[in-house]
């Protein structure tokens, strides 16, 4: 799918410096940071979900220990 990106000057320079340090594209940089981006956020949602399980499941035990 084709896109287009506005990316202010400043940001534009520096994926430039980026680029040519890395011998790529700033597609090429693009692309690696949305998919960072992607699981990363994958990764939080699991994160939180299980944390969620934990406290509903296990909420009486985290109650005595609590207490203790």
């Amino acid at each position: 799918m084709a896109m287009t990106v506005r990316i202010p000057e400043e940001l534009d320079a520096q994926l430039d410096a980026i680029a040519r340090e890395r011998h790529t594209s700033k597609h090429a940089l693009l692309l690696e940071a949305a998919t960072r981006f992607v699981n990363d956020t994958g990764r939080a949602a699991q994160v939180n979900a299980a944390v969620d399980f934990v406290l509903q499941h296990d909420q009486e035990l985290l109650t005595r220990l609590e207490d203790a």
